[in-house]
């Protein structure tokens, strides 16, 4: 029997225990060292938690405005105890649905903190202290990230927290700073609005969301400041200052300075790589700053050492580091594969949710292609009628010549699940003639799609005709 190989994956994050379990599938010997809990980041104080609290605040203001959707319901409050409760439920719910993975298949997890003593050996510090020396055939980096802190002064004062922090609401704040216009900001500054704080977003660059389209975002702006949230764009923060009376930003916009009072500051503009304590210094592997150099097939400079999701500082998005970890296992179990980012969808659950796949329309049109763009605002259509969720857009991006999507924007409710049909597009490389031949149930959000992919050949149906 020819022996099969072992794996030793650092971090059991969305990227790390995913390995795991494709290295399992294929045969391989596997051992996950993971410092706290199992999920990582996204599972624990990320993706998972957050949405939690997005859920309950979409249903928090659509029961505000129940009478208009027929129903007569009392005084309806956050019970913050008991919306606490519930993300810890789905958290531990979801956590032992990974340790269960694990076991199921004969995955050993040890929890400690591992780091290499040489290109082939790492040295493990259990939890409770121990110290075991592994020597495995590869290992695969899967260390993720933290939420990272910028020098500002006054940045460690009492009140200025995290998304971490800002996850375990004990009491509803009057008034929030969030510095930081990026995906982590804009869904906490929909949370906080959504419960009755007054929310302000400091963001540096001259727009929120600056890798998002640039129409989708003025879309989700407007209505973020209809729901009373106030974007401060091309706005830098000089200092934060406590003067008793909560906390104060110091900003400098346009080169006006300005003061803004608020009961808490989030910091949210980004994270920072896992990377030290890893003893990479006594490996070959290639570093850039604190991020691991990797190949499309996720190979280190170090020909046994694998690296994998936000360590490698590639995409940081847990989609992106579980696609990441299939990879880096079949590759060491000689499948010979490679990562393509093409399809990778990026997703914000604010309401209403946006998202996004394959180029911009400015980044297309930079890239020199020539253009049919389709739009269908949601005001058209039946279902987003019904459930009154009517300010938000479908934009189709196709190419003139042959009619290949190259990109698909949703602003509006569940565009974060139908996403996934502009990342099948892209994958197959269809066409807007492929998707308008494909028949669209209604009413459905979806047939949205539709429409716009029609409005790419000014044939859409269920707009004003257009006249020239």
């Amino acid at each position: 029997m020819i022996k099969q190989p072992s794996i030793t994956i650092i971090g059991g994050g969305p990227g790390g225990y995913v390995a795991a379990i494709r290295a399992a599938q294929l045969g391989a010997d596997v051992t996950l060292v993971e410092k706290k809990k199992l999920g990582g980041t996204c599972l624990n104080v990320g993706c998972i938690p957050t949405k939690v609290l997005l859920h309950t605040a979409e249903i928090y203001k659509m029961l505000e405005r129940s009478n208009e959707l027929g129903l007569a319901v009392g005084m309806v409050k956050i019970e913050l105890l008991a919306l606490m409760t519930r993300k810890k439920y789905v958290v531990d719910k979801l956590i032992n649905g990974v340790d269960l993975l694990m076991r199921t298949n004969g995955i050993k997890v040890i929890y400690g903190t591992a780091s290499f003593e040489n290109p082939k050996e790492i040295k493990v510090k259990h939890n409770d202290g121990k110290i075991k020396t592994i020597k495995s055939d590869y290992y695969i980096l899967a260390t993720g990230s933290k939420p990272y802190k910028p020098p500002i002064e006054g940045i460690d004062f009492p009140g200025v927290i995290t998304s971490t922090e800002a996850l375990d609401i004990t009491e509803i704040y009057d008034s929030m700073i969030i510095v930081g216009g990026g995906v982590i900001g804009v869904e906490f500054a929909s949370i906080y609005a959504s419960f009755g704080c007054n929310v302000t977003i400091v963001e540096m660059m001259p727009e929120i969301l600056p890798n998002m389209d640039e129409e989708m975002v003025n879309i989700l702006k407007r209505k973020l400041i209809k729901d009373g949230i106030q974007i401060l764009n091309s706005a830098k923060v000089i200092k934060i200052v406590n003067e008793g009376s909560g906390l104060n930003v110091i900003i400098n916009r346009n080169g006006l300075e300005i003061k803004i009072n608020a009961h808490k500051v989030l910091v949210a503009v980004g994270r920072e790589i896992n990377t030290m304590g890893l003893g990479l210094e006594n490996t070959a592997v290639k570093m850039e700053r604190s991020k691991i150099i990797v190949n499309d097939k996720l190979e280190t400079n170090d020909k046994i050492i694998y690296a994998i999701g936000d360590c490698t500082g590639i995409n940081m998005l847990a989609h992106v580091a579980s696609a990441q970890g299939i990879i880096a296992a079949e590759n060491i179990m000689g499948l010979d594969v490679k990562m393509d980012y093409k399809t990778v969808p990026s997703c914000i659950y604010t309401t209403p949710e946006m998202a996004s796949v394959g180029l911009t329309e400015n980044q297309a049109r930079a890239k020199g292609y020539e253009l049919n763009i389709g739009k269908f605002p949601l005001v058209g259509n039946g279902k987003s009628i019904i459930i009154e969720e009517t300010e938000g857009l479908i934009k189709v991006i196709s190419e003139k010549k042959y009619g290949e999507i190259l990109g698909l924007h949703i602003v509006g409710p569940r565009a974060t699940d139908l996403i996934a049909v502009g990342a099948l597009a892209l994958r197959l490389e269809a066409t807007v003639d492929e998707i308008i031949s494909t028949i669209h149930a209604h009413p459905t959000i979806g047939e949205s799609i539709l429409e716009a992919s029609l409005d790419t050949k000014n044939l859409a149906i269920h707009i004003p005709a257009k006249t020239f």
